[in-house]
């Protein structure tokens, strides 16, 4: 069993991108990483088979728990505005990374509703298989199924949207469409 640094070392980048991906926002994601070592750091986790499909089953529930808050957060502040009456515009930070194309998927993931940012953060950044998101996430693997096809459409159009091109195949079906967006995503 690996030591708290080590296990550490080993999965706080995988981590780290899940929350940026999920949240898109450096500084939140640097909290819930730290959040989601600290769940783990007090967790016991000799039984577990399966560490980095535990991990990540965490990150990504940390992350769906997070952004429900914020979301919580979002409509009291909606329907509340004069007591919020300071207005404040984008961080510099945020700004210049929307700018570098590095960061262009992180925007485009997080257009995606959070379960199926979810679904494909797991799927096309952690190479998991449909049936081990399935457990990871405790749905149903038609959900996941489900999830994952709605969210390359989705995902199409929001790249057809932003100006990216997207190969027309004569007599293209939806499998075709599905491996350029995923070759595009990984």
């Amino acid at each position: 069993m690996e030591s708290n640094r080590e296990l550490f070392d080993l999965y706080q980048r995988d981590v780290y991108r899940t929350c940026y991906y999920m949240v898109h926002n450096a500084s939140d994601a640097e909290d819930l990483t730290q959040e989601v070592f600290i769940i783990l750091f007090r967790s016991n986790r000799e039984q577990i088979e399966q560490l980095k499909a535990w991990i990540m089953k965490i990150t990504v529930n940390h992350c769906l728990n997070y952004l429900k808050r914020q979301k919580s957060l979002h409509l009291k502040v909606s329907a509340n505005p004069y007591l919020f009456s300071r207005a404040e515009g984008k961080p510099v930070d945020r700004l210049v990374e929307e700018r570098e194309s590095a960061e262009e998927w992180a925007v485009y993931m997080n257009r995606l509703p959070a379960k199926i940012r979810a679904v494909l953060t797991l799927r096309y950044m952690h190479d998991f298989t449909l049936a081990e998101i399935s457990k990871l996430l405790e749905i149903p693997l038609g959900t996941v199924k489900s999830r994952n096809h709605k969210g390359i459409k989705l995902l199409e159009q929001i790249l057809r949207d932003a100006g990216v091109q997207i190969p027309e195949m004569e007599g293209e079906n939806y499998e075709q469409r599905r491996k350029g967006i995923e070759a595009q995503v990984k």
